[in-house]
């Protein structure tokens, strides 16, 4: 019998195999076949860890209800645009397709945007919300930020048994309502409502960028970044900036 290559050997293993083909492999001296199979080892190890992570995502769901609703945010900490929310109640028997949804954060914009498609084809439900400047500067973020959660629930079609939001408590629900702390790194349901959120405001804020590319809003999605301020400088203020944060405020006096 012809002996693999380590070109043929490195191809086998980018598929999951059983420990008596890994034995086999193990055995072989290779420099080259040994360092593949450190590298099999690794993203085995990372794929098992993800997929534990998933289940005690789901668990944590179930335990709430049948059908569970998921709230997360973005943008409440920028100079410029809406804060954007999302509601979002899973198919208990599509979740498999969700394995790599996670906090928002840990994300690439890349994985972020591929997952958002994925959340959109497998959720029972989901709604998204904008929250505009005129209503961040009229209202405070808090308020605008909370009652622009209360509107995607309320959009939903599907009525949720429970609601589940990441650390933000919501008064006079008709469901019972639960703020968690870090929620979405604890709910499946959170941690998807965080994608959705963030890629819809990153695709308001590559649109501003278009408008106006002289602030690099594409960069900086409207944070209080030194190319920002700069930009607020040379330029001005125009209407998406928040008038009631600082250093807005204090550069319109």
């Amino acid at each position: 019998m012809t002996k693999e290559t380590i070109q043929q050997i490195k191809q086998r293993l980018q598929h999951e195999l059983t420990e008596e083909e890994l034995a086999r492999y193990r055995e072989d001296a290779r420099k080259g076949v040994q360092q593949a199979l450190r590298t099999y080892d690794r993203r085995i190890a990372k794929e098992r860890e993800a997929y534990a992570a998933f289940e005690r995502k789901c668990a944590f769901d179930d335990a709430y209800g049948k059908f569970v609703a998921g709230v997360d945010e973005a943008g409440r900490g920028p100079l410029a645009g809406p804060v954007v929310t999302a509601a979002v109640v899973l198919d208990a028997t599509a979740r498999e397709a969700l394995v790599q949804v996670d906090d928002s954060k840990a994300l690439s914009k890349e994985a972020r945007t591929r997952l958002a498609e994925l959340i959109k084809e497998h959720a029972l439900d989901y709604t998204i919300d904008f929250s505009t400047r005129e209503q961040i500067d009229d209202l405070n973020i808090y308020r605008a930020t909370s009652d622009s959660m209360m509107r995607a629930i309320e959009q939903l079609q599907t009525t949720p048994d429970h609601v589940l939001t990441d650390a933000m408590p919501l008064q006079q629900m008709n469901v019972p309502t639960t703020p968690i702390v870090k929620g979405d790194a604890q709910s499946l349901a959170i941690a998807a409502a965080s994608i959705l959120a963030k890629t819809a405001r990153d695709a308001y804020m590559d649109e501003l960028d278009e408008r106006y590319p002289m602030y690099g809003f594409a960069q900086h999605a409207g944070y209080g970044t030194a190319q920002h301020l700069e930009a607020i400088r040379e330029h001005g203020i125009i209407d998406e900036h928040r008038r009631t944060f600082e250093p807005i405020r204090s550069m319109m006096k």
